[in-house]
């Protein structure tokens, strides 16, 4: 953004008085927004002259006059050299505020976000999930690089955000950021809630959200089917750190558990169910909801795989998880050496529990969401719209078959 400065003198010639006096006003021009104050001088409007901003004469009180007002005009510029060479916000109105001894201390949006990002890291395991906070760090950050290229300053008033400032964000994390479309929204709606905090406590007088509206695109999440979890059970890998990743992956296709919860899993979450089986009975890490979850076969044997392994005896889990971008990168070799043409992510496996494992053989949908977690059945039911999805394809290639049996028929 190209900075512009100006000061100009100027007499206010609708406030005459009676012998052809009129106040004398000083206005501050910053990036076409100004701001002005009367010097408490006033000159007669026939001696002004405008080029100049200044008095025409050569008498005593006409010379003091345009001294004073050069001291004025040399005091403005000092103040905004002392903003620009501090790095801080420039306005006409913090400049006229400074001038004259008005410097409000306004609340800055990066130590508000600051302060919100505190008080989460105080609250997780309690009421956060360590994944949240990291979510706010990212938010802010992106905030923080956006303020610094587009305003060149380190931070902002909050009541200087308006939905030019929100909209260039959303603009700056899919351009410069390269952020997706449905991540970019995220960032931002993260970011609405440091400003709905700012509306709140009256920091600032109205909510520059009001016209913003978060439209993410539905996006279809990919998933293993039966014949590509088979063909992964079945897959030898002579690796033992892979064959561990792929044991632990499976584990949460039969369990629909995320990463997080999968890694914290330990024996006070297996209990005795209704049916006189083993289930898992946990609290989702993300939503901090009750999943209750009946262990599968597969999943059971996965478990007793690896009763006697040292990281799961050394620190009282079921499995020995490792971190998640590893735990990501392994499955990307895995997903070779199985012949599975899909990008394998760890969540990949909720959404295949969700699909091939439950909702495809029968599992209604209210089990499923229950089984997931879920705040709501909204959310599960995207899931069955891939299903359809699958059906429709399924149904096309059941016509084909239908139609080449016709033609043999009538021949």
């Amino acid at each position: 953004m190209q900075f512009t400065f100006s000061v100009l003198f100027y007499p206010r010639g609708n406030d005459v008085d009676k012998n052809g006096n009129a106040p004398i006003y000083l206005r501050i021009t910053v990036n076409g927004k100004r701001n002005e104050f009367s010097i408490k001088r006033k000159v007669l409007l026939t001696k002004w002259n405008s080029e100049a901003g200044k008095v025409r004469g050569t008498t005593a009180d006409v010379r003091e006059l345009n001294r004073y007002m050069d001291a004025i005009k040399v005091k403005v510029h000092k103040i905004q050299e002392t903003l620009s060479e501090n790095k801080e916000l420039i306005t006409s109105e913090i400049i006229k505020n400074i001038y004259l001894g008005k410097n409000i201390k306004h609340k800055m949006l990066l130590e508000i976000f600051q302060a919100h990002n505190d008080k989460i890291a105080r609250l997780v395991g309690k009421e956060f999930a360590p994944g949240t906070i990291e979510r706010y760090k990212t938010a802010k950050k992106h905030v923080s690089d956006y303020i610094k290229l587009e305003y060149r300053i380190a931070d902002i008033p909050v009541k200087d955000v308006d939905h030019k400032f929100i909209s260039g964000l959303e603009y700056y994390l899919k351009t410069e950021r390269k952020c997706a479309h449905n991540t970019a929204i995220k960032y931002v709606t993260n970011f609405k809630k440091i400003i709905r905090i700012a509306f709140a406590n009256d920091w600032i007088t109205k909510d520059p959200f009001i016209n913003w509206k978060a439209k993410l695109k539905i996006v279809d999440r990919e998933f293993l089917t039966q014949e590509e979890i088979q063909k992964m059970v079945e897959k030898e890998l002579y690796i033992e750190r892979l064959d561990q990743v792929k044991d632990i992956f499976l584990f949460s296709c039969f369990t629909g558990l995320a990463y997080a919860d999968v890694k914290k899993l330990s024996r006070n979450d297996i209990v005795i169910g209704i049916d006189g089986d083993k289930w898992i009975k946990i609290k989702r890490s993300k939503t901090d909801t009750r999943s209750s979850i009946p262990l599968l076969p597969t999943a059971l044997d996965i478990l007793n795989k690896y009763n006697d392994h040292p990281d799961v005896s050394n620190k009282g889990r079921l499995l020995p998880v490792l971190s998640n971008q590893k735990m990501n990168a392994y499955l990307k070799e895995i997903a070779v050496l199985s012949k599975i043409n899909k990008n394998l992510t760890f969540h990949l496996a909720r959404h295949t529990f969700a699909t091939s494992i439950t909702l495809s053989n029968g599992v209604p949908i209210e089990s499923v969401s229950k089984m997931l977690g879920h705040k709501s059945l909204r959310t599960t039911q995207h899931y069955a719209k891939i299903l359809d999805r699958k059906v429709s394809d399924d149904m096309k290639v059941l016509r084909n078959k239908l139609e080449i049996r016709k033609d043999v028929s009538i021949v």
